[in-house]
């Protein structure tokens, strides 16, 4: 995931965009604060190599509610967004979908309760979502390999290697 993490990164930087990582997935969205923060050129130097993801991931059972996904759309009205790049596998997608699907009513009831301001709402009434498929099971049809395939195969043939060479 890094090297994907790697190039939305730098690609929006590249473009003139502000990028912000959101730190622990959907947990960071609905959380906000100190797990959204903007993400840098040299933020993401050095992490080709790196298993995992930089940003952490983490499942979030309040964004799987409505007043979990209202906090997460406040929280991305507040850092000035309204374009993602969702990684992740079925439910992340799943969820990013929903969230597209519901935005409009969100900053409705954002602005009904006078959380943001309809200058606001109006600002930002449009959810742009990119989705990539990560996945290290590479169960995604459509697609030769999903992110995180490559790099789990490749750890599973290290250790075999490894296994090997031990018992000869």
């Amino acid at each position: 995931m890094n090297p994907a993490v790697r190039a939305i990164v730098r690609m929006g930087i590249y473009l003139g965009c502000k990028v912000y990582f959101i730190h622990e997935g959907y947990q960071g969205l609905v959380d906000g604060g100190n797990s959204i923060r903007q993400a840098t050129w040299a933020s993401v130097s050095g992490i080709l190599d790196d298993g995992g993801t930089i940003i952490g991931s983490a499942r979030c059972k309040e964004f799987r509610e409505r007043p979990g996904r209202l906090r997460a759309a406040k929280n991305l009205i507040d850092h000035g967004i309204n374009n993602i790049v969702c990684i992740g596998g079925d439910g992340s997608l799943t969820g990013a979908n929903l969230f597209r699907k519901e935005w409009e009513s969100l900053l409705a009831e954002l602005v009904d309760t006078q959380q943001i301001t309809s200058e606001n709402a109006e600002k930002y009434k449009n959810l742009n979502i990119v989705g990539l498929v990560g996945s290290i099971d590479n169960d995604f049809c459509g697609t030769d390999m999903t992110i995180g395939a490559d790099s789990a195969l490749h750890r599973v043939m290290e250790a075999i290697d490894c296994i090997t060479t031990t018992a000869s």
